[in-house]
C-alpha cells in the first residue's frame, strides 16, 4: 500500500513522505500507544510513587504510627502525610508534591522501609512538574531522588534528610551555601552553618506547647509521699494470666537500647559516688518557683543540676569529650549538650538540652518543659535525641538512692541522681540539723578519665549546688 501523505495526530507530529511502501501493523500500533500515553498524562495526571527517603542516623526501617491523610485527599508540598517511629525518634513525613493521594502502601503499625513506596500521588503534569518528553521516556522517580525548594525566588537542592535537619533547627536553606554537586546542600553544610551561628539551635519558645503547671499545694518534703501513693496505682490494673509464653519482636526504643547498651559494654566503666547537701538549693528553688510559674514554666531541681554540670565541664572538658573507635583521637566538644534520661510509655529516652554553656537556669527549665511535654506525647524529634555530650539520669524521681549508670556512647561520662531525703547531719559546731541530702553516682570511661579527675569534677559540681549563690560568679 502506497501512502502519499499520512497525518497521524497533531499532538505528536506530521509524517510527511513522498512514498511509504511499507507501513506494517506493529508500527501503527506503537504510534497509537504513544499517542494515548501522552494524552492520558496530560488529562488524567501522572501517578508517582512517593518513596520513604533517608531520614538520617542510619535508619533503614520505621513503624507507621499515624496517617494524616487517606486515599482521595488532596495534598500540597510540605503537608504532613504520616508519622513514623524509628528506633531513635518520631518523625513526621511531609509531601514533596501537590496532588491527590491514590494509594497508601502501609497500614497502622506496619514496618516501612527506606527507599520503598510510601504512598502513590497523582500529580497534574500540565503544571510543569516534568516536561512531556520526560514523562514518556524517563522513569517518574529519576528526578525525585533529590528535591527542589524555592525560597524567595532561589532554588535549593537538598535531600529530604537535609531539609528535615534544616527545618528542625529553623534554618532557611537559601542562607546556606551548598558544597555538593550543582551547589547541592549537604548535611555537613547544615552542621557547619550551625557551628558558625551562635545560638542557632537554642530552645524555641515553649508557650504553645507547655502544659500549665499545677497549683502549688504541697511542700518539698511532701513530694516523695505523693509520688509513693502514685506508684501502686500504675501497676494495679488487672493482670491477665494466660499460661502461655508470648514472643514479641524488639522494636522502637527497645531496639535502640539494645544497640546502645551493646556498644556501651565495650567501655571500661569507673564508678564514683558522693552525697550532696541541697538544703540551700531547696530554699532557693522555693523562692524562684512562683516566679517561674508566672512565666508559665515549671521549675524543678534539674535545671540547677544541669547548669552546675556545665560550669564544671568548663573546668574539666575531658568529661565533655568523645573517643574514636580506634582509641587514637579525643574530640573535645565545644557545646554542652546535656542529656536527661526520661521514663516514658515508649521506654527510656534521653533527649538533650543544647548549648547549656550559654543558657541561663530559666532557659534550661523552658527547654526541659518542652522536652518533657514532647516526650510524654511520643513526639520528640531526631534533633532532640541526638548530639548529646554528657548525661544526667534522675532516677530519684522514681526511687532509689544509688545507681550504676551506663555510659551512652560516644559520651564518656554520666551521672545518676538519687532521691532527696531529709536526714540528720552535723554542722561545723557539732550541732545536729535537718538536711536535704541527695546521692549522686558517676560513671566514666576509664580509658581517658582517671579517678582523680572524676572526683574533682564531682566536688566542683557539689560546691555549686551546696552554695548556689556561688554560681552567680560564673553564670553566662
Amino acid at each position: 500500500v502506497c501512502i502519499h501523505r499520512a497525518r497521524l495526530c497533531s499532538s505528536i507530529r506530521f509524517i510527511k513522505s513522498k512514498y511509504v511502501c511499507v507501513f506494517d501493523k506493529s508500527a501503527l500500533k506503537f504510534s497509537h500507544q504513544q499517542r494515548l500515553f501522552r494524552t492520558s498524562a496530560v488529562s488524567c495526571g501522572q501517578i508517582v510513587q512517593f518513596k520513604l527517603s533517608d531520614i538520617g542516623e542510619g535508619i533503614t526501617e520505621v513503624t507507621v504510627k499515624e496517617w494524616y491523610i487517606k486515599e482521595g485527599d488532596s495534598v500540597s508540598q510540605f503537608d504532613s502525610i504520616c508519622e513514623v517511629q524509628s528506633d531513635k525518634a518520631s518523625v513526621t513525613i511531609t509531601s514533596r508534591y501537590d496532588g491527590v493521594i491514590r494509594k497508601l502502601h502501609y497500614s497502622i503499625d506496619d514496618i516501612a522501609f527506606v527507599g520503598k513506596p510510601l504512598v502513590d500521588i497523582e500529580i497534574d503534569a500540565s503544571k510543569g512538574v516534568a516536561p512531556e518528553e520526560d514523562v514518556v521516556e524517563t522513569p517518574p522517580m529519576s528526578h525525585e531522588e533529590h528535591t527542589h525548594q524555592e525560597i524567595k525566588g532561589h532554588k535549593t537542592l537538598a535531600t529530604p534528610a537535609v531539609r528535615r535537619l534544616a527545618m528542625e533547627n529553623n534554618i532557611k536553606l537559601s542562607e546556606v551555601v551548598g558544597t555538593g554537586k550543582d551547589n547541592r546542600i549537604l548535611k555537613e553544610d547544615i552542621l557547619n552553618y550551625l557551628a558558625k551561628q551562635t545560638g542557632a539551635i537554642l530552645p524555641p519558645s515553649p508557650k504553645a506547647e507547655i502544659v500549665p503547671p499545677l497549683r502549688k499545694t504541697e511542700t518539698v518534703p511532701a513530694a516523695p509521699k505523693d509520688k509513693a501513693r502514685k506508684i501502686p496505682v500504675s501497676v494495679s490494673r488487672p493482670i491477665a494470666f494466660s499460661g502461655k509464653d508470648k514472643t514479641e519482636p524488639v522494636t522502637g526504643f527497645q531496639k535502640a537500647m539494645v544497640k546502645t547498651m551493646s556498644a556501651a559494654l565495650k567501655i571500661p566503666h569507673f564508678g564514683y559516688c558522693d552525697e550532696i547537701d541541697l538544703t540551700q538549693l531547696v530554699r532557693l528553688r522555693e523562692e524562684l518557683k512562683p516566679l517561674a510559674e508566672l512565666r508559665g514554666v515549671k521549675l524543678s531541681f534539674m535545671p540547677f543540676f544541669i547548669k552546675a554540670a556545665s560550669l564544671g565541664l568548663l573546668q574539666y572538658p575531658i568529661l565533655n569529650a568523645s573517643l574514636d573507635e580506634n582509641c587514637q583521637n579525643i574530640t573535645y566538644k565545644a557545646s554542652h549538650n546535656i542529656g536527661v534520661a526520661m521514663d516514658t510509655e515508649q521506654g527510656l529516652i534521653v533527649p538533650n538540652v543544647k548549648n547549656v554553656q550559654i543558657c541561663s537556669v530559666f532557659d534550661i527549665a523552658v527547654e526541659l518543659n518542652r522536652l518533657q511535654s514532647l516526650g510524654s506525647a511520643g513526639q520528640l524529634g531526631t534533633s532532640d535525641l541526638t548530639g548529646g555530650t554528657f548525661t544526667l539520669s534522675n532516677i530519684g524521681t522514681i526511687g532509689g538512692t544509688y545507681a550504676k549508670p551506663v555510659i551512652l556512647p560516644p559520651e564518656v561520662a554520666i551521672g545518676a541522681l538519687g532521691k532527696i531525703q531529709v536526714l540528720p547531719r552535723f554542722n561545723g559546731k557539732g550541732e545536729v540539723f535537718k538536711a536535704q541530702i541527695m546521692n549522686v553516682s558517676w560513671s566514666a570511661d576509664h580509658r581517658i578519665i582517671d579517678g582523680a579527675t572524676m572526683a574533682r569534677f564531682s566536688n566542683l559540681w557539689k560546691s555549686f549546688l551546696e552554695n548556689p549563690a556561688s554560681m552567680l560568679l560564673d553564670l553566662k
